[in-house]
């Protein structure tokens, strides 16, 4: 098992940042996908961008492509979704997760560990 924290979210205006950070505590990603996942109020959860640890390949879903950026940090063993340009579509509750032996998009419901979420609200 890993278990997960999230922070960095918070208020920011239409076209800000934020950098949200996912720590692991038990294990080290070596072997995860790792993943952020968002969820706005009503709607379901939706895959935002993943990380393939090992080799640190990457995938974005539309929404987030040439805004957002996902890294790795191996000394700290953590995952970093870095938003730029952000807009009001992105304020959702945020949650980084992970799965080993996984493909590099999950599916949000096929991920086995969950952050804790943070919020990201976006103003006009």
């Amino acid at each position: 098992q890993v278990q997960l924290i999230n922070s960095g979210g918070g208020l920011v205006q239409a076209g800000g940042s934020l950098r949200l950070s996912c720590a692991a505590s038990g294990r080290t990603f070596s072997t995860y996908v790792v993943g952020w996942v968002r969820q706005a109020p009503g709607k379901e959860r939706e895959f935002v961008a993943a990380i393939r640890w090992s080799t640190g390949s990457t995938d974005y879903a539309d929404s987030g492509k040439g805004r957002f950026t996902i890294s790795r940090d191996n000394a700290k063993n953590t995952v970093y979704l870095q938003m730029n340009s952000l807009t009001p579509e992105a304020t959702a509750v945020s949650y980084c997760a992970a799965r080993t032996g996984a493909v590099l998009r999950t599916r949000p419901n096929d991920y086995d560990d969950w952050g804790q979420g943070t919020q990201v609200t976006v103003s006009s």
